[in-house]
């Protein structure tokens, strides 16, 4: 199989990959992260205009026409770079939920604007016993005459302190628990009944708490089936997934080569610590997940599009519990190797651990897909 980039794909790779070296090196995310928003609208507005925020979308709906090869090009520049924007929240997911849930005048409304930049999404889904079940959901939605009223509380919206729209899960039908009668609601963030808590997360990015007081929701926003969502949020979270693995490869890669580097430069007993055989094998540790994440990224890609929800969903347990293990492999090396210093906020190193720690935290960690994945027969099941 051929995996080598297109002509348009390396360009994508190259443009993004140098503005992001030229624009946001690690000083420079430093001071983001003491600003109110905690992130750049600068940068933002530089993703628009390279078409970023219209790449995965048809063209027909006004985007660019690409596909999960193209996400996982910028996923792993974002990685590379650690950068602070809502890329996954906005245009993989809610604009996820657009692309494979939304109706023609739901895209009409939408796509432009998130094209464009103007519009910011969010997904509400996790509540307090939730854990990393999807289909775990207490936030209620009563029909009321042409409408719906959504009330409940979702907590760590990725970016939910800055979004425009809010993409909610809210049950209109059966328990808890239950698979169906789970519904995708587009909800205004500024709704009357909404309320929000905006905070930042370990790793820097934003997050927040947000509740429902009885929102009213028109009945034109919501995405597809009101009782049989949870098909459409499985999908949009494998792309998901699929995208923080390429992140992930893009932070593993570089904290491999700054650890690399480092050992070039620090001496010990008036030599390289790179001379020690010892901490060359711990190099090659590091080198040998960073590998081993990027094959399995490159498959979870090739499956994001998958229409046997089985087959996708067990590439996706898979490849994030092979990048929880290949992050901590790579991180705690890269901690160790650097020494004191690799815990300094002052220092680059930390912070790329912290941000592969939180991916592996994000829909489920890698002990959680790893046990969904023995239960599904593992990554080929016999017969």
């Amino acid at each position: 199989m051929d995996f080598d980039l297109s002509e348009e794909q390396s360009i994508l790779k190259d443009s993004l990959g140098r503005l992001l070296a030229q624009e946001y090196g690690f000083d420079v995310r430093k001071k983001l992260l003491g600003s109110p928003e905690g992130w750049s609208a600068a940068m933002w507005s530089r993703y628009a205009e390279m078409g970023l925020m219209a790449l995965p979308f048809a063209e027909a709906d006004g985007g660019i026409g690409g596909g999960p090869v193209e996400t996982m090009i910028v996923m792993e520049e974002i990685g590379r770079a650690l950068t602070l924007e809502p890329y996954l929240t906005t245009v993989v997911i809610g604009g996820g939920f657009l692309r494979l849930g939304g109706s023609a005048a739901q895209k009409a409304e939408f796509i432009p604007d998130i094209a464009d930049g103007s519009m910011k999404l969010a997904f509400a889904q996790v509540e307090k016993n939730s854990r990393y079940d999807l289909h775990h959901v207490e936030t209620t939605a009563e029909k009321s005459g042409g409408d719906y009223v959504l009330t409940g509380a979702k907590g760590v919206v990725l970016h939910g302190d800055s979004a425009d729209t809010l993409v909610v899960t809210a049950r209109s039908a059966g328990g808890t628990r239950d698979r169906n009668g789970i519904g995708v609601f587009l909800v205004d963030a500024t709704a009357p009944g909404v309320t929000r808590r905006g905070y930042a997360t370990q790793d820097g990015h934003r997050a927040a708490e947000i509740a429902f007081d009885r929102v009213k929701v028109p009945a034109d926003r919501v995405l597809g089936d009101p009782e049989d969502g949870l098909p459409l949020v499985e999908a949009v979270v494998d792309h998901a997934i699929a995208a923080l693995a390429a992140e992930a490869v893009g932070a593993m890669e570089r904290l491999h080569a700054l650890t690399v580097e480092y050992m070039k430069t620090r001496k010990q007993f008036g030599v390289a610590i790179g001379q020690f055989q010892v901490l060359q094998h711990k190099a090659v540790d590091m080198y040998v997940a960073l590998e081993q994440a990027r094959s399995i990224t490159l498959y979870a890609t090739m499956m994001a599009d998958s229409l046997d929800a089985n087959e996708r969903r067990r590439a996706m347990h898979a490849a994030k519990a092979e990048i929880g293990r290949g992050g901590r492999v790579v991180g705690e090396n890269a901690i160790q190797l650097h020494g004191g210093v690799g815990m300094t906020a002052e220092y680059a190193a930390g912070h790329y651990f912290k941000r592969l720690a939180m991916i592996d935290l994000t829909f489920g960690d890698g002990d959680h897909h790893l046990a969904r994945l023995a239960e599904a027969g593992g990554l080929f099941p016999a017969g």
